[in-house]
């Protein structure tokens, strides 16, 4: 019985590219990892967005100014999400830098 293949990610509608990694993705890029830093540094001031929309709806939120909770509760999850992505993107590079100095040792 043959089973089917999962189709990739493009053939859903729904899941959209984030944008933050565009520019590092580019192969053949010849400017010395600077697109890397520019995109890590956009994706850094999209963290700093997300949770300074956050904290603008949890104010409105709890001052009865804020229409929709679902809007607070949304933007909340977003920061959430994209704080541990970056704590492990840290993390990670934390551990790759650790086990270079251990080889050079």
């Amino acid at each position: 019985m043959p089973v089917p293949a999962i189709g990739g990610l493009g053939a859903v509608a729904n899941v959209a590219p984030t944008g933050y990694l565009t520019d590092a993705l580019e192969p053949g890029r010849a400017d010395g990892g600077a697109s890397f830093g520019v995109s890590l540094a956009s994706a850094v001031d999209g963290l700093t967005a997300a949770q300074q929309k956050s904290s603008t709806l949890a104010v409105q939120a709890v001052t009865g100014d804020l229409q929709d909770i679902h809007d607070y509760t949304i933007a909340a999850t977003e920061a959430q999400v994209a704080l541990e992505l970056t704590a492990a993107v840290r993390n990670k590079a934390v551990d790759a830098f650790t086990e270079i100095m251990r080889m050079q040792a």
